[in-house]
């Protein structure tokens, strides 16, 4: 069965499109039953999806503040796409858009999103809501950074796959 929604239209098993901000194109997928998804967390799903920019920027504020751990997700995906002896070492070099004197924070600001997984039937505090998925030259390499926040866009996972 599938139901109507204004932003999302007939949302039944799964719904993509590519959304444009800034100089970015970002995937959004929403995967839910229409079933069991409240008609409230699809309006949720179609806030976010306005304020992609806005989502964004907080979650890359948040990525910094794990600078400070050795053994964060963050610190992990920077040491591995950082990596002088990285194959794509070049590319990823050119991806990074900034020279602040900081490579880190540089690398992390010139990260593009690539896709946003909405999830509204994770309606709960705490249930991941929506997945971030960012990379640093993202054709050519497979590193990535995810970020998983919930209904209130409170960070509940960041990891990394690589």
């Amino acid at each position: 069965m599938s139901m109507e929604h204004d932003y999302f239209g007939l949302v039944g098993d799964y719904w993509s499109e590519d959304v444009e901000y800034g100089d970015q194109r970002v995937e959004v997928v929403l995967d839910a039953d229409a079933d069991t998804v409240a008609l409230a967390a699809l309006d949720v799903a179609a806030t976010l999806v306005g304020e992609l920019e806005l989502v964004d920027d907080e979650l890359r504020s948040a990525f910094v503040t794990q600078l400070d751990s050795g053994s964060s997700p963050v610190m992990r995906f920077l040491a591995a796409v950082l990596d002088p002896d990285l194959e794509q070492a070049e590319e990823v070099e050119a991806a990074i858009g900034r020279d602040s004197g900081d490579r880190q924070i540089d690398a992390l600001r010139s990260m593009s999103l690539i896709r946003v997984d909405l999830r509204p039937d994770a309606d709960e505090p705490g249930d991941a809501f929506a997945e971030f998925e960012f990379g640093l030259a993202p054709e050519d390499t497979d590193e990535r950074l995810v970020a998983s926040i919930d209904l209130e866009r409170e960070i509940v996972d960041v990891r990394f796959e690589g």
